[in-house]
């Protein structure tokens, strides 16, 4: 078995401290970070804020948690002040395509210098979605589309 990093480490304990079955909300500050960074014995982050930031948007959060969750529910790490943060469980939203729906192509226009050096994170993803105008282009209302898409895409 794989040995756990320190940030899932760092990410349980905060969470089994604050944790009480049924809670709605369980807020945690980010000295409890460094107070359990201490205790466990793990060099703290450079940065305290990547922990949290990794958990809310990067990896999910560890099966532990995940555990613990109400059923049709999933946990979010949410802002609750200044350096303090909150566990929240709210409804798991699923996403699929609807097969109803026509592809729209769209040429890439990513300059090939942007596309040499992307590497596959999340910078090179908004990088591509800037150069090939995809917001614009979906969030456009739908006259403005026509504009964007060929007749009988959109």
């Amino acid at each position: 078995m794989k040995a756990k990093n320190r940030y899932v480490r760092l990410i349980e304990k905060i969470f089994l401290s604050v944790y009480k079955p049924g809670a709605e909300e369980m807020d945690f500050h980010r000295q409890d970070i460094e107070r359990f960074a201490r205790e466990l014995q793990i060099d703290l982050p450079k940065n305290l804020g990547d922990l949290i930031y990794s958990f809310r948007y990067r990896v999910p959060l560890p099966e532990t948690i995940r555990n613990k969750v109400p059923k049709g529910k999933h946990w979010v790490i949410l802002p609750a002040g200044r350096s303090r943060y909150r566990f929240v469980p709210v409804l798991a939203a699923e996403f699929s395509p609807n097969t109803q729906l026509a592809d729209v192509k769209i040429p890439d226009a990513t300059p090939g210098v942007i596309s040499l050096y992307a590497l596959s994170d999340e910078q090179a993803l908004l990088a591509k979605l800037r150069y090939n105008r995809l917001i614009d282009i979906f969030r456009a209302p739908k006259k403005m589309r026509r504009s964007y898409c060929p007749s009988g895409t959109e």
